[in-house]
Formats: C-alpha cells, sequence, structure tokens
C-alpha cells in the first residue's frame, strides 16, 4: 500500500511538543511506518569516547515519529494537507492534496 509521505517531502507536524513545526523527511524506517524529520523530535543520546570524538559526552539525534502524526506541506498554500491517490490515464500514480493540487508522483508509468 502506497504511503502518502515519502524521502525528501515537507511535512508538518500536527501532535506532540513540535506540533505546527515544519521539516523535511530524511529517511523513512524499514517497516515504513515512522520517518526521521530533519531537526525535529531530537533526543540526547550519550556516546563514549573515540577516535572521531575525542571527547565523548552528548549529541543530539533525530528520533522517528509515526506517520500518523505528520502531513505533506500543500506547495499551494504551505499548510499540512491530507492526501488522496490518484492513476492518470497514463497510468502514472500520483499524490493529490484535498484542494487538488499535486504533491508528487509516486509510481512512474511503465514502458512497454
Amino acid at each position: 500500500m502506497a504511503r502518502h509521505i515519502k524521502k525528501g517531502d515537507t511535512v508538518e507536524i500536527i501532535c506532540g511538543d513540535h506540533k505546527g513545526a515544519t521539516g523535511t523527511v530524511m529517511k523513512m524506517t524499514s517497516d515504513g511506518n515512522r520517518a526521521i524529520v530533519e531537526g525535529l523530535n531530537l533526543a540526547y543520546k550519550h556516546v563514549r569516547p573515540t577516535q572521531q570524538n575525542p571527547q565523548g559526552g552528548r549529541i543530539r539525534v533525530e528520533q522517528p515519529i509515526h506517520i500518523s502524526n505528520i502531513l505533506p506541506v500543500n506547495p499551494k498554500s504551505s499548510k499540512g494537507t491530507r492526501v488522496r491517490f490518484e492513476v492518470g490515464k497514463n497510468g502514472v500514480k500520483k499524490r493529490v492534496a484535498t484542494d487538488g493540487s499535486e504533491i508528487g508522483v509516486v509510481i512512474r508509468a511503465k514502458k512497454k
């Protein structure tokens, strides 16, 4: 089943501590139900001293957010929007915002 979020999308957080914040999806988890958004949902990670990081200490890392808590940003209104999927006449599957503006291509048409 197609997901309404993919890597590289600009998304808006709709609940939690970062409600209303926007960011770019850096990575989707392997199960496809969580996304890592750049600069949001940060947590401290304690690291040991290594050759790359001789001081050690605490670093801030992004934690995954469930995709039910994020919405893709509509390029027309710059706000989060729900998405539906449409298949064009040439076989291209597209994500379309509820107001009708196209958000992105999901599956390209197969060459015959």
